[in-house]
């Protein structure tokens, strides 16, 4: 499984320390910036949403960052070197030597993605983001910091914390809904009166 993990590594990692245009650039935007587009969405979709639609986003954050937690648990258990720590390839970005399986921006987006995909009405937008993912899964190994089993991982992580806050959707997802909700009217109240955002 390693050998086959370092082969597909190399085969998709820069050739070089300098990649031709436009795989650089595009390199660096999948691999460290596209990945805001989550909390972004998230957050701009709570102010602009109804309450059916900041319960579904609600789910959604919980489930990224289950699997964010989970990456952590599997990282003290299993701390697998990144590429470069081995001397593998050429890495492109800055990257602390930390654990690299599985991805933590992948599990973000895939953990996003299944939320959605587990809600029948928000299935498209799930499935979207699970299409949106794999260009950060070959941005991140093609910079030289994680392998493809990494990105494999991920997915089976996305789907298993998508799956346990779905079970937990009628205690916890709308516990945490309403206490959010109260918050989020007292704080943000001004701008709610003035219909910049929504109750």
């Amino acid at each position: 499984m390693e050998h086959l993990n370092t082969t597909l590594f190399l085969m998709i990692n820069a050739a070089s320390y300098r990649p031709p245009m436009p795989l650089g650039p595009l390199s660096y935007f999948f691999a460290q910036e596209f990945i805001w587009i989550v909390p972004l969405g998230l957050v701009a979709g709570w102010l602009r949403g109804s309450a059916h639609v900041k319960q579904a986003l609600v789910l959604a954050a919980l489930s990224g960052l289950t699997g964010l937690l989970i990456n952590q648990l599997i990282g003290m258990v299993w701390d697998h070197p990144r590429p470069f720590v081995l001397g593998l390839g050429h890495t492109l970005i800055a990257h602390a030597p930390d654990s690299s399986f599985p991805s933590d921006h992948l599990t973000l987006i895939w953990s996003v993605a299944f939320a959605f995909v587990l809600q029948s009405r928000w299935r498209r937008i799930g499935v979207l983001a699970l299409l949106a993912g794999l260009p950060i899964a070959w941005a991140r190994i093609y910079v030289g910091v994680h392998f493809p089993l990494d990105m494999a991982g991920s997915l089976v992580v996305g789907a298993i914390a998508a799956w346990l806050v779905h079970a937990l959707r009628d205690s916890l997802v709308l516990t945490t809904y309403q206490w959010m909700a109260i918050l989020y009217r007292q704080v943000c109240a001004p701008l709610i009166r003035r219909g910049w955002f929504v109750a």
